[in-house]
């Protein structure tokens, strides 16, 4: 029996240092090497690498089409962000060609290099929904004469970047809703909430600070509660599939009847989350803070705030305050003190060694060093966390068009 020359086959990204992750936006160019590994002289006909970014959408439908037929409707998409070739090794030439010309690797290590520029266009961030995806990769494939290719394959990753730093991103959000609650013929007291936050742009690691008033004059108990929630929404042959995750939440005291309650700024941290996905034409990465009333025996009273999850942080010049006051005195909205503070910084943020060989158990990534405690690492590490409980919509009926989709107006009680 003829054993397997080829010990090792291996991609591996240039970086600036052995901790650096392979991270990289439109435009940027990728390097890096195909390592290879033999224990003896070998024949190559070709060293092949093909770099691929693909946003792709698949989910599956039960149909009943009568009393006893049911069947299972695909719906897949495929959106092509990056198609590279390279030959590293050889030419390109029939798979059954005979031995001649080809390039003979002798017993150990060898090492070539590969680089090329990713599209000058938006490209989507790399992302793992439960119904699609967005993936980048690099795929080595060593071709030997009369034998099968041995192929080995390296994730990237590439961010769309989303600067917070922009007017729209930096106005402030805010709403007021009122209730009456009715048992029969008996109608109790209003119930009433406002709620603002100063701006709509933020990031990974920040604390969003929540204004907000509750009065309630109504007969029962009431809980005023925050919750940030993720909302990925697929699309595929004109239909749509979306889902909804927790990603965050907050409660505050019970408010007894005709008690008010208010928040001066109470803080919701926001984890590492992946960023906004807006302008990908088949998955969209969406946010929103719900400020809400728990009513006991009812439907809750609710405020749907959204939000941009960037890339950028805040300018460290930049005052939160003045995107959302004047400097007209320091008493703000709700007639509420606005404290205004700085955002945190990145590398003081801390996800333990323990916890990270968890999540990023069986991937593949650099051995060795301090951890890096850039956003990037926090967002990748956080794509291989165990998703939270989803809660499906179908926003896409038969009956219903794609600018029907909105989010539903009822909070979980947690």
């Amino acid at each position: 029996m003829v054993l397997c020359k080829v010990r090792t086959l291996a991609v591996h990204f240039d970086s600036l240092n052995e901790n650096n992750l392979p991270v990289f936006s439109g435009g940027d160019l990728v390097s890096g090497r195909v390592v290879v590994e033999v224990t003896g002289d070998v024949r190559v006909q070709r060293l092949d690498i093909t770099a691929r970014g693909v946003a792709k959408v698949r989910w599956t439908e039960s149909r009943n089409a009568g009393a006893n037929t049911a069947y299972t409707q695909n719906y897949t998409e495929e959106v092509e962000y990056l198609r590279h070739y390279d030959t590293l090794i050889g030419e390109d030439r029939d798979e059954d060609s005979s031995e001649e010309g080809a390039t003979v690797l002798h017993t150990g290590l060898h090492e070539f290099a590969f680089s090329f520029n990713l599209p000058q266009m938006a490209l989507a961030t790399s992302f793992e929904g439960k119904h699609g995806s967005v993936r980048y990769w690099v795929k080595a494939e060593l071709h030997r004469p009369w034998m099968m290719p041995v192929k080995a394959k390296k994730e990237f990753i590439v961010f769309e970047h989303i600067d917070i730093n922009t007017p729209l991103l930096l106005a402030p959000q805010a709403g007021t809703k009122e209730k009456t609650l009715c048992c029969w013929f008996c109608a109790s007291g209003p119930i009433s909430l406002s709620a603002k936050i100063e701006r709509k742009g933020y990031t990974p690691g920040e604390s969003i600070q929540i204004f907000a008033e509750v009065e309630n004059c109504s007969s029962r108990v009431v809980v005023p509660k925050a919750a940030l929630y993720q909302t990925q929404t697929f699309f595929a042959k004109g239909k749509g599939k979306q889902i909804q995750q927790l990603v965050s939440n907050l409660r505050g005291d019970p408010l007894q009847q005709g008690k008010s309650q208010s928040w001066e700024g109470k803080l919701l941290k926001i984890p590492p989350v992946s960023p906004s996905i807006l302008d990908c034409p088949i998955i969209r990465v969406e946010y929103a803070l719900v400020v809400y009333v728990d009513i006991p025996g009812g439907l809750n009273l609710s405020l749907s705030l959204p939000l941009v999850i960037g890339t950028i942080p805040l300018h460290a010049c930049g005052s939160r305050t003045s995107s959302i006051s004047s400097n007209c005195g320091s008493v703000g909205w709700l007639g509420l003190p606005e404290r205004p503070e700085a955002p945190p910084s990145y590398g003081d943020l801390a996800i333990s060694e323990e916890h990270r060989r968890d999540c990023l158990q069986g991937c593949d990534r650099p051995e060795g060093g301090a951890e890096d405690q850039t956003l990037l690492t926090y967002i990748t590490e956080f794509r291989y966390l165990p998703p939270p409980l989803y809660s499906e919509v179908d926003p896409y009926p038969d009956s219903v068009e794609a600018a029907d989709i909105c989010r539903p107006d009822v909070c979980p009680s947690r």
